[in-house]
């Protein structure tokens, strides 16, 4: 058994190259009431191969300090996690492909629109359409 410090915990983030975030739980008991508090620990620690996806459980080492803020080193992925990874369309969040451009409900940009006199193009062909046989029906009816 080495005599560095080590931790056990689950890995929250891995989007930066050769570094994981590992959260640590840990329980303090509160002073007066006796009651247990959990709490939790971020620590930075060097992955230099990537192994590690989130939700692993790694255990982690205490070493010399490698940058600003990383200062443990994974030594063994202890077991791998289960982080579902789904479409956008199945989870039911709008992608840039599947939203609808334009103004949305309460926005300002319909009243800016009216005040300028600006149309978008579908409501301007509307109206032109609606407008022609408004005045053809005139044109046919004489009174």
């Amino acid at each position: 058994m080495s005599h560095h410090k080590f931790q056990v915990g689950r890995v929250v983030g891995d989007k930066m190259a050769k570094t994981v975030v590992v959260e640590v739980g840990w329980v303090q008991h509160h002073k007066l009431y006796k009651k247990a508090i959990r709490r939790v620990t971020r620590l930075y620690a060097h992955d230099a191969e990537g192994q590690c996806k989130l939700g692993d459980m790694v255990r982690v080492v205490e070493v010399r300090p490698i940058s600003k803020t990383k200062r443990w080193l994974v030594k063994e992925v202890v077991r791998r996690g289960q982080v579902a990874e789904l479409p956008a369309d199945e989870v039911g969040v709008e992608t840039a492909s599947t939203a609808v451009p334009g103004p949305t409900e309460g926005s300002e940009a319909p009243a800016a629109e009216a005040a300028s006199g600006a149309v978008p193009m579908a409501q301007a062909e509307v109206r032109t359409q609606a407008e022609s046989t408004t005045q053809a029906a005139a044109k046919e009816e004489p009174q």
